[in-house]
């Protein structure tokens, strides 16, 4: 398989605090890559500078010329607008034409079961509608490398749901790169072939979802044991 996204030696450092510490990351077309680790270990840093959002120190980073980006935040930024001409406008912008983005926008909306709110301000939808609001786009603009930062973080359990029940169904429906962070450990299992454990913006654990969560890591990768005990984060 073609690789997705490269990191070699990436550190990223905002003044005295240093975020990424010399990270090396490969990651193929396909992959469903989880991002773990206590608040601060640079998992957002890393997903930001993925996505090309920013500007790393040293260190380089390679996506793949095919790749066709798309980052939903944790709390998406909801324009002053309808939620049709939230998604129309994205493709619009891409050189969609108006008519067609209009066709194309629906048929995201119908997907992820807002079709019947499109004249709705996006701004009034609650979290989870907002989250799938937000994959409705990154679905219509036809992402195959979709990056989340805790996509589900402040939902209620349903929402919750539905978003993974979305996202699964993406992922099997189409050759979709998946990167994303969670401290959901339950959501990993479920969504990730692979598991990446921070610390510190240093890489600890890059393990296969299995290996991570079902072979001893006390002794291999102690810090990623004492956070999967909940004694870490």
């Amino acid at each position: 398989m073609s690789a997705a996204l490269t990191l070699q030696d990436v550190s990223v450092q905002f003044d005295k605090h240093l975020a990424l510490d010399g990270v090396t990351l490969h990651m193929q077309a396909g992959e469903r890559v989880a991002l773990v680790g206590a608040n601060g270990s640079g998992k957002s840093t890393l997903l930001r500078v993925a996505h090309g959002l920013l500007r790393v120190s040293s260190g380089r980073v390679s996506v793949a010329s095919e790749a066709h980006q798309a980052m939903v935040f944790q709390r998406p930024h909801m324009l002053r607008t309808s939620v049709l001409r939230f998604v129309v406008w994205g493709l619009w912008l891409q050189g969609t034409p108006w008519r067609e983005a209009h066709v194309c926008a629906m048929q995201a909306l119908e997907r992820v079961g807002l079709h019947d709110m499109v004249e709705r301000s996006a701004r009034t939808l609650s979290g989870g509608q907002q989250q799938r609001l937000a994959l409705a786009r990154a679905w219509a603009l036809q992402a195959n490398f979709v990056l989340l930062d805790e996509p589900t973080s402040s939902l209620d359990p349903h929402a919750k749901r539905e978003v993974e029940r979305l996202l699964a169904q993406w992922v099997a429906a189409a050759e979709v790169s998946l990167l994303f962070s969670s401290h959901n450990l339950g959501q990993v299992k479920r969504l990730a072939t692979r598991v990446i454990y921070l610390e510190a913006g240093r890489v600890l654990a890059d393990l296969p979802v299995y290996e991570f969560f079902n072979r001893p890591l006390g002794e291999s990768h102690p810090e990623a044991h004492l956070f999967l005990k909940g004694e870490l984060g």
